[in-house]
């Protein structure tokens, strides 16, 4: 999981900075490891975390193939999330997975939004918004993801497209059913591709998505208890400065999570 920067004297200083907010790692594996790999990579995290103290929340996404495998392997050391899901309860809707299908395996979290969910597999806003419904009714922590593609970023459209990201998924929604919300940002660009964007600019747009929401709900305390991780070609040389940061709370990572170290 690339958690070494994120444990030790530094990581002390984050859970108290942030003791407000829980700090949150989640590993995206996206479409990598079988069942087979995925236990020993489960197994092998554990090992690398079992003296570490004061961690942050630990959530694993593998394929669906395997969230039954990792929910058994984890235990109650890691929790397990799923990559997608759909927002009907069920129905002739061939290779799509129900939410009470999720949290009968044991999954506690779920993505929502990510950027190749919505590049690739045509998901929209709208839909952003309707899964995200779903989740909340099954009691599955959602964490919605949000960011801007290069040309929107170069035209100066970033913060508009991330503030109507953001308002269009929680539209319909009070802040007593958005509890467990979190947000990650993860600017399209920068996933994948090693670019990283600058800690001070993912923590101006943390602060920003927190403005939103603080804007939709007419309230200035609500914002301050969502954690905001950031998502983009995340490892441990870069992973201390984004988590140093006073708005970034986690990290979303890709990559780097498919390597215990």
């Amino acid at each position: 999981m690339c958690l070494r920067g994120a444990t030790g004297a530094l990581q002390k200083e984050i859970v108290v900075a942030h003791s407000h907010r829980l700090p949150i790692i989640a590993g995206n594996w996206k479409m990598h490891k079988t069942t087979g790999e995925a236990k020993q990579l489960t197994e092998a995290i554990l090992q690398g975390i079992k003296n570490e103290k004061e961690l942050p929340k630990i959530v694993l996404c593998p394929p669906f193939t395997s969230l039954p495998t990792v929910a058994t392997a984890a235990g109650k050391g890691i929790d397990v999330g799923a990559q997608n899901m759909d927002h009907h309860e069920s129905g002739a809707f061939t290779g799509e997975i129900a939410a009470n299908m999720l949290t009968d395996l044991g999954v506690t979290y779920v993505l929502i939004g990510h950027s190749e969910r919505r590049q690739f597999f045509g998901e929209t806003n709208g839909t952003v918004n309707l899964k995200l419904k779903t989740a909340l009714k099954h009691k599955l922590i959602p964490i919605v993801c949000v960011g801007e593609t290069l040309d929107e970023r170069e035209s100066n459209l970033a913060d508009s497209v991330i503030s109507r990201q953001i308002a269009a998924a929680l539209s319909d929604l009070t802040m007593e059913e958005l509890k467990t919300l979190v947000i990650a940002y993860e600017p399209v660009w920068a996933i994948g591709t090693g670019k990283v964007c600058e800690s001070a600019e993912a923590n101006r747009v943390a602060k920003l998505i927190r403005t939103t929401i603080g804007n939709l709900f007419k309230s200035k305390e609500f914002p301050e208890t969502i954690p905001v991780l950031y998502g983009g070609s995340v490892k441990a040389s870069n992973i201390e400065e984004q988590l140093a940061q006073s708005d970034i709370d986690g990290a979303l990572v890709g990559g780097a999570s498919l390597v215990a170290e």
